[in-house]
């Protein structure tokens, strides 16, 4: 009979040599994602500070490095947090429709729909928005601003081109809405059974199950859904700089000829032709950029960290 220090602890299995090397390569790719991530901000903390310990008048612009960047910095967070606030709202009811309300073949081939509009590049949407919906905007456009010009978002005078910052939030909106979609209506579908079916067998509507256990459910995963097609929107780059009439500048004005580029817009437009100092400016704004969105993502994570054991029914 095996003594008491031979026998193998109770309760714990022998750790096989697949699931030894499996756990080593999941550690391997966590810190090599650390190891790439801290690379990127020293390549761009390096490049980036010849500007920014530069002279204000060597700096493009003549006006130091915040002058510079605040415009792009405005504009960037102006037209994404705009596509988000379109976007969001029309994500969860999508996703509520594909996932309780249509009939299942129906509901099938959205599915589909939304995941191949999500693999669409960006500069398609870019020529869409150029070619399509620019023109399309010029009259709606002009009529706000004769009939609610009071607003400052509406304020005019319109563009006569349609290449105005509200364009390039409805294209934002368009491209982020397959990825909220697609990743909020997965969040649906992992509601327990029992919740839903003890809401409806204590009389509950349909809405009022997907008010009551659905959607408290799902509010972590919207929220990071919700942060995920976010941090697509401040870098998107090609699709704004085709669509965007650019004039510098900070305005809230939608539909005028005066709009604010964005970082990553200004990137890919500015830096073919820069040199010197220009390039390290150009690298300082995408660190900004960097740390926008490292800060937007980090936002996310903590909320779904404290509602992670979150089940729906406390």
């Amino acid at each position: 009979m095996p003594s008491t220090a031979e026998r193998p602890r109770a309760g714990r299995a022998p750790r096989r040599p697949g699931d030894r090397i499996f756990a080593g390569a999941s550690t391997g790719a966590g810190v090599l994602i650390l190891v790439v991530l801290a690379g990127v901000a020293a390549f761009l903390l390096v490049e980036a500070w010849p500007a920014l310990v530069a002279p204000a008048e060597e700096v493009p612009g003549e006006g130091g490095l915040a002058v510079y960047v605040w415009p792009l910095l405005f504009g960037t967070v102006l037209s994404a947090v705009f596509a988000l606030v379109l976007a969001a709202p029309l994500a969860v009811a999508i996703a509520l429709f594909v996932t309780y309300y249509a009939p299942r073949r129906i509901a099938q081939g959205l599915g589909y729909l939304i995941d191949l509009l999500a693999a669409v590049p960006s500069i398609i949407y870019g020529l869409w928005g150029f070619t399509q919906l620019a023109p399309l905007t010029v009259e709606p456009t002009r009529w706000l601003a004769d009939n609610v010009g009071f607003i400052p978002f509406f304020a005019g005078p319109a563009s006569t081109t349609g290449r105005t910052m509200l364009v390039a939030i409805l294209v934002l909106a368009v491209m982020i809405l397959p990825i909220i979609t697609a990743v909020v209506r997965e969040a649906f579908r992992q509601t327990p059974k029992l919740h839903e079916e003890a809401s409806l067998a204590l009389g509950a509507t349909r809405w009022e199950m997907i008010k009551m256990a659905v959607l408290p459910f799902g509010r972590s995963s919207v929220i990071g859904a919700s942060m995920l097609g976010l941090g697509r929107a401040l870098g998107e780059t090609m699709a704004v700089a085709i669509v965007l009439s650019v004039s510098g500048g900070v305005t809230v004005n939608l539909i005028s000829t005066g709009n604010p580029s964005t970082i990553a817009a200004n990137i890919a437009l500015q830096f073919p032709e820069s040199t010197g100092i220009a390039v390290n400016t150009l690298i300082a704004s995408g660190l900004v950029l960097f740390a926008l969105t490292l800060l937007v993502n980090m936002a996310a994570r903590a909320v779904i960290e404290r509602r992670k054991d979150f089940s729906g029914a406390n």
